[in-house]
């Protein structure tokens, strides 16, 4: 005796989901994903000095940048200091509970040696013994590139 519904002609009805409405909402959201997740990765734009033969960075899982713009502007990830000589209770107080006590400085390559120096003063003030200075490497002549 065979166990199912059927219709009023007889035949055999088949119960199964329709997974096409499903995979349309998925790929809407997948687009949706992908048009927001290069806005959310904006930040401080820094245009920073290359240099050739700089070792490259281990893998920081939760790294702390400070970042010092063309205009001398400071800072901390999101966060804007207003001057070298508040950021040094603001990194106080940001590196409480840290795992690694290390910060990573990036600077425009346009900005005064004296802007970073005090800067890299205030990073040493707040107690950070390790300091790491982000650069980028050169990017090789089109001639090279084959």
């Amino acid at each position: 005796m065979e166990v199912g519904r059927r219709d009023a002609g007889g035949r055999r009805m088949l119960s199964q989901i329709n997974v096409t409405p499903f995979v349309d909402v998925m790929l809407v959201l997948l687009i949706m994903f992908m048009v927001t997740v290069p806005m959310m990765q904006s930040g401080v734009e820094v245009n920073l000095p290359e240099v050739a033969d700089a070792p490259t960075l281990d893998q920081v899982q939760d790294p702390l940048v400070v970042s010092v713009t063309r205009g001398g502007e400071i800072s901390i990830g999101q966060v804007l200091v207003e001057s070298p000589e508040q950021l040094l209770p603001v990194l106080r107080q940001v590196m409480v509970g840290r795992e690694t006590q290390e910060v990573f400085l990036e600077a425009d390559r346009d900005v005064p040696y004296g802007r970073v120096v005090q800067v890299m003063a205030a990073i040493r003030g707040a107690g950070i013994e390790k300091l790491g200075m982000i650069a980028q490497p050169p990017e090789e002549p089109a001639s090279r590139r084959r």
